[in-house]
């Protein structure tokens, strides 16, 4: 009994021992693994460091090269290099120019579709530690976009309301809300886009009523849908199910806010607000098309750059051959007497001083009690590609560009088209004396508007071209581009029907001829959109 008990005990101390082995062995596996987690730990966190280093780098270069596209409208030079340190790391970084700029169209981002004058730059950025290594290799794209390649595009909220049957084609934007509607039939046959929301019907405030209205947009197969549903109300932002339904039925062709659009940032001048465009050179004005100008008119003077870019005073020959005289007409929205400068294009053409690069700029001082205007008559034939800009109001006479069309412009505090048959003896008289003709206008403009509040209506796009005779019956047919940047600083008036005009029958449609880029009009305000394209990381050597 004895030995067994002995051998018995000799057994438990050797199972005793083999526990006491495994658990040190484990406490050692423990504590290596330990070891190695905070190795690891203390490497992942120093190669985060690095790349967040590296990133900062890029980031700084790509600032660098945002900032001086908005504030000049070109890239940085010499481009963005330098180093710094930052959190025990060294940061190197470049940019490189990878060539000069090609045409492209524009396949990601807000302007998906468009075309521009795309530069591309590529950013190296490189973060060394002790002895993390990482670097960043971005690409990046500046996209000079014509802003004249939507049909529509509002800065504010964008209304329309016709009466006669319209049709709208090309892309339509709107920085703010959108409301479509009709007193007839409104066809809408391309992408419309709101930052804001999407409504069918008034704008509140708008002094209206009317909401019986058929809109019809094209979905993504080019099918007209129309935005009522089958109960009378409207398929938009106030919609419960707005996304998943708008998606159904157009395909994707309506977005709003919603939808992840947002606003379409416009940067075409490089400080301040873009009526600067139009506004004189005062001031610190760079932006103003006077600087741009090959003929200028400005308080009756009128200068011709020459070859050698010096300025000569052309007033004499130009009102001698009756190519620019002063008129004056009543306006009976405004309800103002009108002195205009009469700019006569096919005199123009002939005078030997039609502009060699395509852009005149004029502009009247304003007169407490009166407006001062520009007026472009006898316009249908243009001796080349014309941009007129000017500080005041715009009237357009007659046909415009309708002969052997040239790419145009007119950029305006507020643009009014006067049909061939109107008669400046017959302004003050009633409504029934000014009876419009068939008039036919290509032209795309930047103008401004009133807005829509206090129970009075804007007029809507369908009035941004605005009217003074009696159209009934008589059409306006428009070709163009109709951007609404701003609200009018002059031509103030407010809308109203039937006292001083009735509505056309409008052939409104997008000149597909700007989507190339050799038809655009001299000076075609750019939009600078600069975006990120690639992305790389290298982690060591």
């Amino acid at each position: 009994m004895y030995n067994k008990l002995k051998s018995q005990k000799g057994f438990s101390m050797f199972i005793l021992l083999i526990l006491l082995l495994m658990f040190t062995l484990l406490g050692i596996a423990a504590l290596t693994t330990s070891n190695i987690d905070q190795e690891l730990a203390g490497n992942q966190k120093r190669t985060t460091n690095s790349f967040y280093a590296a990133e900062a780098g890029a980031k700084k270069a790509e600032s660098e090269i945002r900032a001086n596209y908005v504030t000049t409208g070109y890239p940085p030079s010499p481009l963005p290099s330098g180093n710094f340190a930052l959190n025990n790391y060294n940061v190197t970084y470049s940019a490189v120019d990878e060539g000069s700029a090609v045409q492209k169209n524009l396949t990601v981002g807000a302007y998906k579709g468009l075309y521009g004058l795309v530069k591309s730059f590529e950013i190296t950025s490189e973060a060394v530690g002790n002895p993390e290594r990482v670097k960043i290799i971005q690409g990046m794209d500046d996209a000079l976009v014509p802003l004249f390649q939507f049909a529509v595009f509002y800065q504010n909220d964008l209304e329309i309301y016709p009466g006669p049957v319209m049709t709208l084609g090309g892309r339509v934007h709107s920085n703010g809300n959108m409301y479509l509607g009709s007193e007839n039939t409104l066809n809408v046959n391309s992408y419309c886009t709101a930052a804001g929301n999407f409504y069918g019907g008034r704008k509140p405030g708008s002094g209206q009523s009317g909401n019986d209205s058929h809109v019809y947009i094209k979905d993504n197969y080019g099918n007209y849908q129309e935005m009522k549903n089958a109960d009378g109300t409207y398929l938009d932002s106030n919609d419960p199910n707005w996304v998943a339904n708008s998606l159904s039925r157009w395909g994707g062709m309506v977005e709003d806010q919603s939808m992840g659009m947002t606003e379409l940032n416009l940067p075409v001048v490089t400080a301040g607000d873009p009526i600067n465009m139009i506004q004189r050179t005062g001031s610190g004005n760079t932006d103003s098309y006077e600087l741009k100008a090959g003929l200028k008119i400005v308080d009756g003077q009128a200068l011709y750059k020459t070859g050698t870019g010096t300025w000569q005073d052309v007033t004499s020959s130009l009102t001698s051959s009756g190519a620019l005289t002063t008129k004056t007409f009543y306006n009976g929205r405004e309800l103002k007497t009108v002195t205009s400068y009469d700019i006569d294009i096919s005199k123009l053409n002939t005078s030997g001083y039609f502009p060699s690069n395509g852009i005149v700029y004029a502009s009247r001082n304003t007169v407490s009690g009166t407006e001062q205007a520009i007026r472009l008559v006898n316009g249908s034939t243009l001796a080349g590609p014309l941009t007129v800009a000017t500080s005041n109001p715009l009237y357009i006479q007659g046909n415009y560009n309708t002969v052997s069309k040239k790419p145009a412009a007119v950029l305006t505090d507020a643009l009014t088209i006067l049909s061939g048959s109107w008669n400046d003896a017959n302004s003050t008289k009633a409504l029934s004396s000014r009876v419009a003709s068939n008039t036919s206008v290509n032209v795309s403009f930047l103008t401004g508007n009133t807005n829509s509040q206090n129970n009075h209506y804007s007029g809507g796009l369908e009035n941004l071209p605005r009217f003074l005779e009696k159209w009934d019956g008589k059409s306006f047919t428009y070709r163009g581009s109709m951007i609404d940047l701003w609200f009018s600083q002059q031509a103030t008036g407010i809308w109203s029907y039937g006292s001083y005009y009735t509505a056309p029958n409008r052939d409104w449609a997008f000149d597909t001829d700007l989507l190339n880029p050799a038809n655009l009009p001299p000076g075609t305000p750019m939009v600078n959109i600069v975006q990120n394209t690639s992305w790389v990381r290298k982690t060591g050597d």
